[in-house]
């Protein structure tokens, strides 16, 4: 029996300190539960930071992206976290995050023009790093910015936005 696709949203909580940049998650992002048609998936977010106690440390939440996935549209969210110190002293789940790690794991698979893209868990973390990259440069978002705590600017400079290129075989065997 064939049902509607629900909508789902995902958020990626990410921290800065002296070392890098941490998914305070660990490997995988948090999932909400279905967006009811009486919510939105930002409330959803949000109640899932609350959830798992970081509500009160986001510095900045940002919606990146959204994919289908099986019986489910993923709404994608990067939550900035200000965390003093150190993270993992913090976030003891926390895993690091670095600028090289989409070149250890290669690009995603390309698909044709017309087709829908394959992304990965990677792939996604990484265009939402990217696109952090991107409201961190006060030249696009002054307000987003200047929200960013401190250590963010100096980890998120390597991560240019490539989302022209990321799946473009020509640059593929470039990179």
């Amino acid at each position: 029996m064939l049902e509607p696709m629900t909508v789902r949203a995902e958020v990626w909580p990410v921290a800065a300190d002296e070392i890098g940049i941490w998914l305070a998650s660990g490997p995988e992002p948090w999932l909400s539960a279905p967006v009811m048609a009486d919510s939105e998936p930002h409330a959803e977010v949000e109640l899932e930071l609350a959830t798992r106690d970081v509500a009160d440390m986001v510095a900045l939440l940002h919606s990146t992206s959204w994919r289908a996935d099986g019986p489910h549209l993923i709404v994608t969210y990067m939550a900035v976290l200000r965390v003093p110190g150190l993270v993992r002293e913090v976030l003891p789940r926390a895993v690091p995050v670095c600028a090289e790690l989409a070149g250890e794991v290669g690009k995603p698979p390309t698909h044709a023009p017309t087709e829908a893209p394959a992304p990965r868990y990677i792939d996604v973390l990484m265009h939402g790093l990217r696109h952090l990259r991107w409201l961190a440069d006060p030249r696009n978002d002054a307000t987003s910015s200047a929200a960013f705590p401190a250590h963010w600017h100096k980890h998120l400079e390597p991560l240019a936005p490539v989302l022209a290129t990321m799946y473009d075989e020509a640059h593929k065997a470039a990179s």
